[in-house]
């Protein structure tokens, strides 16, 4: 069988690709037409991670390379040339999409529900009725942060957190919609947050936390620190909002800037390795399928408290994080910057976590993962070749993870 991917130069889509070509002799990479090189970018990747010479070596006639663009019918291809690519594959990996929390509604939608329409309408096409296999996001679970989210939800009743989740629901809902209009066998993938301990190159895809760290950075260099008055000094007062633990008004230790931002104390978020999550992906992918859509949640089965979140920003960045119940009401400046990133910091009061009973009833004890450290965190966010630079005024102790439960 023959299997195309979408988004193999991304975060994801390298590792995807890395499992499939265990299994498949060839792989057809869509890529997006005038992003760079993708045959270049891909084979700098295994090189950087460590492939074996031969592996690189064999990679352009292992690889078919077609230029596409999912914002456009028949991805931008002639009639023929789509029609017989659409022919010749037996598989569809969906991977490609923009992961942008703060990207508007209309853009996100373009990318990540228009361009799963394309790529539906390109497996309608091929006279092999390939099965397709379109990666999601555990987070079209929305604005929900209680409980617990199931595999077989799929529901907006709460909201979204950002127009980034709302697109990925979108995108469910059409792979929906295409089985049961066609009668045809899909998978859905929802990984969690995806992270990798390997240090970062400019070659390489950004670690998803490096956004962070940068908007958290430039949000620090533009906002000058509040000098501290009076009012820093007195009792908890007004309406602001009021910390869950203690009152911090005034700096930090060495004059670190407070930042209070929405969470809870007792949150926690799933964080995965991107090498296990395209494992698991490419096992659940060679199981019989049901016929229908075919749901998997491929999560961590130890959650990370956001107190270790929090603990690992502090260590990044030069400020002191505070989690209050709600917004502040007179917010400093850097507050005021940090507030225009609220897709950044929505996810530090979420409490609920992600059931992969599937998962485990049908891979059995080896979906288990390896342990979410401080220090594999840290490891991701080190630059190449050296050590990560801590801020100063915050020990690298390491921090516990929370049950799964």
């Amino acid at each position: 069988m023959h299997v195309a991917l979408t988004g193999a130069t991304g975060f994801l889509g390298l590792r995807l690709l890395r499992r499939l070509l265990d299994t498949h002799r060839s792989v057809t990479v869509l890529a997006h037409a005038g992003s760079g090189d993708a045959l270049h970018r891909i084979t700098r990747f295994f090189e950087l991670t460590g492939s074996p010479e031969a592996f690189t070596a064999g990679l352009p006639h292992r690889l078919r390379i077609v230029e596409t663009d999912l914002a456009l019918p028949r991805l931008g291809l002639s009639g023929r040339t789509f029609q017989k690519l659409a022919d010749s594959i037996g598989a569809i990996w969906h991977s490609a999409g923009s992961i942008n929390l703060e990207g508007d509604l209309p853009e996100l939608r373009r990318t990540n529900v228009e361009g799963t329409r394309r790529v539906l309408e390109f497996a309608a096409a091929g006279r092999r009725t390939p099965v397709i296999h379109h990666v999601s996001t555990a987070f079209v679970a929305g604005r929900r942060r209680t409980g617990v989210a199931y595999e077989d939800e799929l529901d907006d009743s709460d909201g979204f957190e950002n127009a980034y989740e709302q697109s990925k629901y979108e995108a469910e809902l059409l792979v929906h919609a295409w089985s049961r209009e066609h009668g045809r066998p899909v998978l859905i993938l929802r990984p969690s947050i995806l992270v990798t301990d390997l240090p970062s190159h400019p070659e390489l895809p950004s670690h998803p936390l490096l956004v962070i760290e940068r908007i958290l950075r430039d949000a620090r260099r533009a906002a000058e620190p509040p000098v501290p008055g009076p009012a820093d000094d007195e009792s908890w007062c007004g309406s602001a909002p009021r910390p869950w633990n203690r009152v911090r008004r005034s700096p930090g230790p060495g004059g670190r800037p407070r930042v209070r931002t929405v969470g809870h104390p007792h949150g926690r978020l799933n964080l995965l390795q991107v090498e296990h999550a395209a494992e698991v992906m490419v096992r659940l992918a060679g199981l019989p399928p049901s016929g229908g859509v075919d749901t998997y949640h491929v999560v961590h089965n130890r959650d990370v408290p956001v107190p270790t979140v929090v603990a690992l920003l502090e260590q990044l960045v030069p400020i002191s994080i505070d989690l209050v119940a709600t917004k502040p009401d007179a917010p400093s400046a850097l507050e005021a910057l940090l507030d225009f990133y609220p897709g950044m910091t929505a996810y530090l009061a979420h409490r609920r976590r992600f059931d992969d009973t599937r998962v485990r009833t049908r891979l059995g004890p080896s979906v288990v993962c390896a342990p979410m450290s401080l220090d594999y965190l840290r490891s991701g966010l080190a630059p190449w070749g050296g050590p990560l630079l801590l801020s100063p005024g915050v020990p690298p102790a390491a921090l516990p993870l929370a049950p799964y439960a």
